[in-house]
């Protein structure tokens, strides 16, 4: 789980993920270097129906399903893993759809004076890794649907 996360990146070989995630084929993916909030997220879940590991595009900010207004999710990117059990945001979510996002590293900010410095968390040996993170899907008085995630965070 990361700390806070703000931005992360990804972009080793799809090939490799499918491989690391034990899924049936590999992902169509770009290199992605600066995933921000409200963007297409990559994550890996089991499909609802046929309970197979499934790579699936969300937007990352989570938007409960019970929301009547989706923009809601740009305030939920992170959910505290001590909390997410008790927030009704999150509960839901927790219960049932739990997910990973894969990713090669992600930004932390730290303060330098008046600015802000950027430092790229990876793991030591550049290989990729996954994030907690939880899925929902809502869905609008005029039927279109939006799947989002939320990062688990600490």
């Amino acid at each position: 789980m990361a700390r806070m996360c703000g931005r992360y990146t990804l972009h080793t070989d799809p090939s490799i993920l499918a491989e690391l995630f034990g899924l049936e084929e590999s992902p169509f993916l770009a290199p992605r270097y600066n995933i921000a909030p409200t963007q297409p997220a990559a994550i890996v879940r089991l499909d609802p129906h046929s309970k197979e590991r499934e790579w699936a595009l969300v937007q990352w900010g989570l938007v409960p399903s019970w929301s009547k207004d989706p923009t809601i999710g740009a305030r939920l990117i992170n959910a505290r893993s001590e909390t997410v059990a008790e927030k009704p945001s999150f509960r839901a979510a927790f219960r049932r759809r739990r997910c990973l996002a894969p990713a090669d590293g992600f930004y932390e900010w730290q303060k330098s004076g008046r600015r802000k410095q950027p430092l790229y968390i990876t793991l030591e040996d550049g290989k990729p890794f996954a994030i907690a993170a939880l899925w929902e899907r809502w869905v609008g008085a005029d039927g279109s649907e939006i799947d989002s995630c939320t990062l688990l965070t600490t």
